[in-house]
């Protein structure tokens, strides 16, 4: 068994060995344009304004790193992600039409993804990648105390998956991803409608190294 374990360790270190690593920092906007809703962009609905409205409040942060072997590569990252989400109360609206149904979700986000490049050139190549993505709450709250009977569990981790396209030209990154993920909130009221948080994302990311 010891001799194996050897074996394995000594395969993983030349692999790595060859290797092409890439730390960064990552930052980018977190849409609320689900696969449900893109008929929107189309009818008009959401639009740049939607986009300048929700940019202040819709974003994530973090670092990731990026280890290439030949076309492949794996991409770990951390990232802060802040999100207002707006959910439907669909019998109190008439007797509350004043009632806040805002929460400021505040997650901790780790994707780990497996890429691919399919266009590979000297200062600029266009990857594909997916992989699943880990969500732990970091402090989400209700806009306000009245929204807090209606938020009765924050789920404290959650599990996902991402997947998208992107392209890199010299230090920088430029990805398109949605992330397949249920929402943090639950609720033991049936007059509740809670969206889904897979959602559309815009990251850029610079590569420090």
């Amino acid at each position: 068994m010891k001799h194996i374990l050897i074996i394995v360790v000594l395969l993983l270190t030349c692999t790595f060995a060859n290797a092409q690593f890439n730390i960064g920092i990552r930052a980018g906007y977190n849409s609320s344009l689900s696969a449900n809703n893109i008929g929107s962009v189309f009818d008009g609905t959401y639009n740049l304004n939607s986009v300048q409205g929700e940019m202040w409040n819709n974003f994530h942060v973090g670092a990731f790193a990026r280890i290439f072997m030949k076309r492949l590569y794996i991409e770990p990252a951390v990232l802060y992600s802040l999100e207002k989400k707006e959910y439907q109360v669909s019998i109190n609206d008439a007797s509350n039409p004043d009632l806040s149904k805002v929460v400021d979700i505040k997650t901790i986000d780790v994707p780990i993804l497996l890429g691919i490049k399919l266009l590979d050139l000297k200062i600029a190549n266009v990857r594909a990648f997916a992989g699943p993505k880990l969500r732990f709450d970091a402090g989400s709250t209700p806009s306000t105390s009245d929204m807090s009977e209606f938020v009765s569990d924050v789920k404290k981790a959650n599990l996902g998956l991402e997947m998208g396209a992107g392209i890199d030209v010299l230090m920088f990154a430029l990805d398109l991803r949605y992330n397949l993920i249920s929402n943090m909130y639950e609720t033991k009221l049936e007059n509740v409608k809670f969206d889904p948080a897979s959602t559309f994302v815009v990251s850029l990311a610079w590569k420090l190294f």
